[in-house]
């Protein structure tokens, strides 16, 4: 029997949202976006909360089954108060990605400061502790995503310079000092992602190379729109896209997707690849809740490739 069509390829849980601000233990203003990660039979969340003073921090939730979450009153990462990390963190952390790399939780953040973005980076072994890196970019910089293993020997992470609004690689030998950057992927006109892309979720690796999701943004009478798509990128120099989704695989539909503090917004920081077919994907909404979706390995890497193209 052919299967049922669905308006996107990434399929929306039908309990979404899955957590709002009524489900957080204290009061706030905004929640943005949530890295994932699995760690002792648990999924885990870091959520991005904007607090009501207007700072945004870090905090941590869990569950058994990955839908619903038990979200932690205390801060897991914060802004420093003082150091080398205060006066680029003034006006909060955010947006955490994690990838584990030899056995060690990697986190990268954004630090949002009157100087501009930097990409920050932390790490943890056990979610109870966590330890600030260092801020491994230059601004204007975000969306840093690092690769779940090296690459030629090297530590490798995709970022977006604001200048371009494109995806890049950089590459370290001990994830303080990066360099060698090089252009990955750019905007594309008459698509559905031409104002400006970014690595949504870490680097996926799959048989046929490394699964990147992204989000697109489109400039629209209404307002900028935001989705998400797919690309695959070569195995061994991942600046190479082998394919790129022509369609993007979600976009902002349902009221809680449309309506919220930025409309018409689904970015995600986050998703899992179980049993080496499912994708779960962890998505903020409108900057006003976190939602879950699913969607077939086979079906996103068939969406990379719908086009035909050789890039």
């Amino acid at each position: 029997m052919p299967r049922r069509k669905r308006r996107d390829v990434i399929h929306r849980y039908e309990g979404n949202p899955i957590i709002t601000l009524e489900d957080l233990p204290f009061a706030a203003a905004h929640i943005w976006n949530a890295g994932v990660a699995r760690f002792r039979d648990e999924y885990l969340l870091l959520i991005t909360v904007g607090g009501l003073e207007g700072l945004f921090r870090i905090y941590l939730a869990a569950s058994r089954d990955g839908r619903d979450f038990r979200i932690n009153p205390e801060p897991f990462m914060q802004a420093s108060a003082q150091g080398l990390f205060a006066p680029y963190e003034e006006f909060g952390i955010r947006d955490p990605r994690i990838t584990q790399v030899d056995g060690t939780f990697y986190i990268t953040y954004v630090a949002d400061s009157p100087h501009g973005l930097r990409i920050g980076l932390a790490r943890t072994d056990d979610f109870q502790s966590v330890e600030k890196i260092g801020l491994i970019t230059e601004p204007d910089n975000k969306n840093g995503a690092l690769f779940p293993r090296k690459i030629g020997g090297r530590y490798a992470m995709l970022e977006r310079p604001y200048a371009g609004d494109s995806v890049w690689i950089s590459y370290s030998d001990d994830l303080t000092y990066w360099g060698s950057s090089t252009v990955v992927m750019t905007p594309r006109g008459g698509f559905w992602d031409p104002t400006r892309i970014g690595a949504a979720a870490p680097p996926i690796e799959i048989e046929q190379g490394w699964l990147l999701l992204y989000y697109g943004e489109k400039g629209t009478s209404a307002g900028p729109l935001v989705r998400l798509g797919a690309a695959i990128l070569d195995r061994d120099d991942p600046s190479q896209v082998i394919a790129r989704s022509n369609i993007p695989i979600l976009s902002p539909r349902e009221d809680y997707e449309r309506i919220g503090d930025v409309r018409n917004v689904v970015f995600s920081c986050g998703a899992l690849l179980e049993d080496k077919q499912e994708l779960k994907l962890y998505y903020g909404a409108s900057n006003s809740c976190i939602c879950l979706g699913t969607g077939d390995l086979e079906d996103v890497v068939a969406a990379c490739h719908e086009s035909g193209e050789e890039f």
